[in-house]
Parts: structure tokens; C-alpha cells; sequence
């Protein structure tokens, strides 16, 4: 499959081996840990790194829960197979620890040129030694920092990879750390070939993750993509989300409902209790933990509404990235539908769903993109975006721009959203935004009023600025 995207991805790691190149670091060496959900595409990345580089390396892969012993094994064997100047010098070594596995490495890369290793999934070493982290920081100190090599640490637990960095563990202060995210709008419109606002629909079903954008045909529009994806029980669009959820929630875990609890729409901690815990909500103790595991994990985000008053207690939760909101709103339960062949149910019960749930959805993605165009001229100050509510979510509004979060100074402009396909923002949208947008701390009558809208807007109406389809997508340009 032809590598697409990830211009400005490749970019960075391209800074990093110029680092190496130049000599330019406190060390000849360099280390960079790149961390980013399961499934985004990170091997991938930084697989095609190594390949356009032109520098000899050594790309290992980790196996969740291997015998120590048996991983080191593979490593060494890895090293002396790898195109590396002195991988002939280390054939046939055996390594007690990682401590020596390590010095293998050192062993085999090149004294007077770039060079990359790469350790994948560097959280199960973790995982199967406890003494992988101290060995790794020792051979770097004494041995592999000492030479020009790019070190890239690839790990999908996200806490294990930023624990890796905090004070008092053993490779605090040796990495940079790089996050690899779901391909953003652009690269989703370019490789789908769809218009502006079919590339946000695209975005909402697929979340940018690469394999199942792979598998969307080019130029196709939503409806007749589901209709191909889901007549299909082995396709992308269906099986990559139970695979990236199996990866670390067990489907009979406390996580898992949870995730499916928000999944299906619900957003405060009372009702995921409620709703995770079955037949009783689940107790203050345990829920608060697994939120914050699932913050950590970046699988989950929390919201605080934005304005001059801290709300700290009307938090709201959502799913992190869109196409596991997708997946659990609707393809965890209609898997069995179309394993029996009856993918027509399941489409019906998403287009049902799709304009209210779109209208949800799509508001993370709006704030995301005006976080990327702002400030600009019009918006000089304008560093944080955000929305308001108050508990009863009576009223809501949609966007707040301001000086800065999570408590403003000063609120720059209200706005709504509107993402309807035949319905443009009218007079009755205006006249609502005004009236609710005052019940905002920090708003006056003369704060400006804004929108973002999917079809334009109809009639005059004395909004400061109006977004659409094709504004969010050039924000990732």
C-alpha cells in the first residue's frame, strides 16, 4: 500500500536524524520516544522513515508476554541480521540480560555514521522485565549515546511511554517525545477524494486511522461506503475497532463498560455510573480510577465548559478519537447483524441516528480545526476554543473563544454549529444563539457572535464570522 500523509510526521523524525547527522545534540546520539493510540500508524511511519533515510538500521518488534529470555534471543539475532556495518561482529553472542542484549546493539552500529534502531511495543519489554528501563539507561549513558544513532522508543500504552519520561525513572531527561496521531482532515480528504464536507463525514467514520481509511474507495460518498464496508463482517471499518479495544480492554472489563457507557452517548459521571455498573451504578471509588486510567490512555477526554467562572464540577466526558465513537455507537452491537448477513439493518440503524449524532460528534473537530486558525487577524488573542454549558446542558452553546482555558479573562465570541446537509444557519439559529449565549459568565450583549456551519447561512444576519466545510480542512493544511 502506497504511504500517504504524514508530511509534517516525517518531517520531525527527519529533523531528529539531521540532529544525529550534524552533531549537533549534547550527545552524538539521539533517543526519541514516538507514542500514539493502537492502530494509528506508527510502525508504519516510522518504517518509512527508516526506508527514505538511506542510514543502515535495525528496526526490532517486541512480542507481548514472550519469556524474557526468549525476546533477547531474538533481539541479538536481530542485530546480526540487520544491515548494519558491524551486525557480522555480533552473530552467534548470547546476552544473560538486557543489559548485554543492549551492548550488542552498541556493537553492531557504525562509529562515523547516522545510523536508527528501533524498539517497537517498548512498553511489553517493560512488561516482561523489570529491569529492561535501568538496562536501557545504562548502555545508552555509557555505550549508544556515545555514537551517531537515532534511538526510537515505539510504544502504544501511552502512560507507560509518558511514565518512561517522569523524574526518578530511569530515561527521565534522555528523549524527545513525539505523539503520532490519526490522520488529520487534509490528509483524510486527499486520500478520499471527497469534497469538504464529505471529508468531515469521512473523518467521523473512520477517525483518520489508516487502515480504515485504506479501505475506502476513492471519491466514494458515505452512504455508499457503508453499504460496501458492511456487507463485508472482515472489513477494516469493522474489525479494527474490537481489535484496538481487545489490545487493552478485555471486552468483560470495567474499562470496557465504561468506554461503551460513553460510547453510547452518555457524558456526566453520574450517568456512566449508572449506566457501566448494570444492575447499580458503580461506586464513586471505583469509577473515579478507571476514568482517570482511560484520560491517561488518551482513549477518553474531558470537557469543562469555558468562561470566566470555573465549573470544575460540570465535567463532561467523550470518547477521544472519532472513529471509536463511530464504532461503539454503532458497529459494537451490529457486528452479529452483518455476520449473518444482514449489514441492510445496520446501515438503516445508522442513518436513522446519523444527523443527531453527526451534530455531536463533529463539535470536537470544529474546536480542534479553529484551535489551528486561530489567532489570526480578525482573532488576535483568541488561544483557547471551547464550548459552555450549564448542568442542564439549558442552555448550551457550542463554541467560546478566548484568552486562554480552562478559566478565561475574557471571552472573545459565542458561537453555534450547525451541521445539517439541507439546512443552512437562519434567524431562529440567530435569535437562539443570542438569547442563550447571555446566560454565559464572562459574555456581555456587545460579545461578538459567531458560527460554523455545513450549509452556509440563509438571509442577512449580523454574525462577526461564519466557518464552513472548507475552512475546517484548509485549518490542516
Amino acid at each position: 500500500m502506497e504511504f500517504q500523509g504524514r508530511v509534517a510526521d516525517l518531517k520531525i523524525l527527519e529533523q531528529q536524524l539531521r540532529t544525529v547527522t550534524e552533531g549537533r545534540g549534547g550527545t552524538r546520539g539521539r533517543a526519541v520516544t514516538v507514542t500514539g493510540r493502537r492502530r494509528v500508524g506508527k510502525s508504519r511511519l516510522v518504517q518509512e522513515f527508516c526506508d527514505r533515510s538511506d542510514a543502515p538500521y535495525l528496526v526490532f518488534q517486541a512480542t507481548r508476554g514472550r519469556n524474557p529470555a526468549a525476546e533477547r534471543t531474538d533481539f541479538t539475532a536481530a542485530v546480526s541480521h540487520a544491515d548494519l556495518p558491524g551486525a557480522e561482529l555480533v552473530s552467534g553472542l548470547t546476552s544473560g540480560d538486557w543489559s548485554q542484549a543492549l551492548r550488542t546493539l552498541a556493537l553492531a552500529l557504525p562509529d562515523d555514521s547516522p545510523s536508527i534502531a528501533v524498539l517497537d511495543e517498548v512498553p511489553w519489554l517493560i512488561e516482561q522485565d523489570t529491569e529492561f528501563e535501568g538496562a536501557l539507561q545504562t548502555v545508552w549513558d555509557r555505550h549508544l549515546s556515545h555514537k551517531p544513532v537515532m534511538l526510537i522508543l515505539v510504544g502504544s500504552d501511552l502512560s507507560v511511554m509518558q511514565a518512561m519520561q517522569t523524574y526518578g525513572r530511569p530515561f527521565f531527561g534522555r528523549a524527545a517525545t513525539m505523539t503520532v496521531n490519526p490522520l488529520h482532515l487534509a490528509d483524510v480528504q486527499t486520500m478520499t477524494g471527497l469534497d469538504a464536507a464529505e471529508a468531515v463525514d469521512a473523518l467521523l467514520i473512520t477517525g483518520g486511522f489508516p487502515e480504515v481509511l485504506a479501505s475506502w474507495p476513492y471519491g466514494m460518498p458515505r452512504a455508499e461506503f457503508l453499504a460496501h464496508a458492511l456487507t463485508d463482517p472482515l472489513s477494516p471499518l469493522l474489525v479494527s475497532g474490537e481489535l484496538s479495544l481487545l489490545g487493552e480492554f478485555p471486552q468483560a472489563s470495567r474499562s470496557r463498560a465504561v468506554l461503551e457507557a460513553v460510547g453510547s452517548g452518555e457524558r456526566t459521571f453520574s450517568t456512566i455510573a449508572t449506566q457501566a455498573g448494570g444492575t447499580s451504578a458503580l461506586p464513586s471509588g471505583t469509577l473515579s480510577p478507571i476514568l482517570s486510567t482511560l484520560l491517561d490512555k488518551h482513549v477518553l477526554a474531558a470537557d469543562d465548559p469555558l468562561s470566566t467562572k470555573p465549573e470544575t464540577k460540570n465535567r463532561r466526558y467523550r470518547i477521544a478519537d472519532p472513529y471509536l465513537r463511530f464504532w461503539l455507537a454503532f458497529l459494537d452491537r451490529g457486528i452479529p447483524l452483518v455476520e449473518r448477513g444482514r449489514g441492510d439493518l445496520l446501515i438503516k440503524r445508522i442513518e436513522r441516528s446519523w444527523t443527531s449524532w453527526r451534530g455531536r460528534a463533529v463539535e470536537p473537530v470544529v474546536r480542534d480545526s479553529l484551535m489551528r486558525l486561530l489567532p489570526d487577524d480578525a482573532w488576535p488573542d483568541t488561544e483557547a476554543v471551547g464550548g459552555w454549558w450549564n448542568r442542564q446542558n439549558n442552555p448550551e452553546i457550542d463554541l467560546i473563544g478566548a484568552d486562554r482555558t480552562p478559566v478565561a479573562r475574557n471571552l472573545h465570541f459565542a458561537g453555534s454549529i450547525k451541521w445539517l446537509d439541507d439546512r443552512p444557519f437562519d434567524h431562529h439559529d440567530y435569535d437562539t444563539l443570542t438569547r442563550d449565549a447571555a446566560a454565559i459568565p464572562g459574555a456581555s450583549p456587545d460579545t461578538p457572535l459567531v458560527a460554523v456551519s455545513r450549509s452556509g447561512t440563509h438571509g442577512h444576519l449580523p454574525l462577526t464570522q461564519v466557518w464552513g466545510p472548507q475552512d475546517l480542512v484548509d485549518a490542516w493544511k
